[in-house]
């Protein structure tokens, strides 16, 4: 059974395509069009689609997915064997849903903290017994660079440097590197040290497109022996998603 699956974020899109839970293929495009579908569909025989956006506007490729499939749309209805308890499950951005659904999913009875890095970061945790109440959203690492550069008369726009380390900078750009990074990495620790206050045994799961910058951030922390990469986690929930919408 082939599945394809898209989300749409809210800088790239990502299309993917799974054999049940086995990730075949899976591309990225900013700008996204019907071309890039066909290219999917002329080379793998697709049974079932779905969609993820967090944006609101429907895309020109989409009616060509509607007019030979049907494609499910994820909402805040599938939850795919997770509890939530999200007050306002209709505001809950598809993405971060669709991650919280995979982590469960790829890691069921374990407690699980989401960290997504991409145009935002977000923090999410759901419990061994697949509870999930909610999170939090902060501005993403380009974000943070880009507002000093932007709400400022002379600061430079700086580019993120995974090989910065130091706890102080010693001229503009290594200060502003020093305030950003260093800045998100104590804002990872503090939420990861947050949650585990009343928790036993964890996984601290990073995805996004800055997952593995976080990892590098966090490998010399008491926390890395807990850490797992999934950049493509919310595909992952997506797929099984599906999946469990047709068992």
């Amino acid at each position: 059974m082939l599945n394809l699956v898209i989300d749409i974020g809210n800088t790239f899109t990502k299309v993917a395509v799974f054999e049940n839970d086995d990730l075949l293929k899976v591309e990225q495009y900013e700008q996204t069009g019907s071309k890039d579908i066909d290219s999917f569909l002329s080379i793998y025989k697709i049974n079932r689609v779905i969609t993820s956006s967090v944006k609101t506007e429907k895309q020109p490729w989409q009616t060509l997915l509607e007019n030979e499939f049907q494609v499910i749309y994820f909402n805040s209805s599938i939850t795919a064997g997770i509890n939530n308890h999200y007050k306002t499950p209709n505001t809950l951005g598809a993405d971060r849903l669709a991650a919280v659904i995979g982590a469960n999913y790829l890691y069921p009875g374990t407690n699980n903290i989401i960290i997504s890095g991409g145009t935002c970061i977000t923090y999410d945790f759901i419990d061994a017994g697949a509870n999930y109440f909610g999170g939090s959203i902060s501005p993403g690492l380009n974000m943070r660079y880009k507002a000093v550069n932007h709400y400022t008369a002379a600061l430079p726009l700086i580019k993120p440097d995974k090989n910065f380390n130091a706890a102080y900078g010693n001229d503009t750009a290594s200060a502003i590197k020093s305030g950003v990074q260093n800045g998100v990495r104590y804002e990872l620790e503090g939420f990861i040290n947050e949650y585990i206050k009343t928790q036993k045994g964890y996984n601290i799961i990073l995805c996004g497109g800055d997952s593995i910058f976080f990892d590098s951030l966090l490998k010399n922390s008491i926390f890395a022996p807990y850490i797992k990469i999934e950049p493509y986690l919310v595909l992952k929930g997506l797929n099984a998603a599906i999946q469990k919408l047709n068992d």
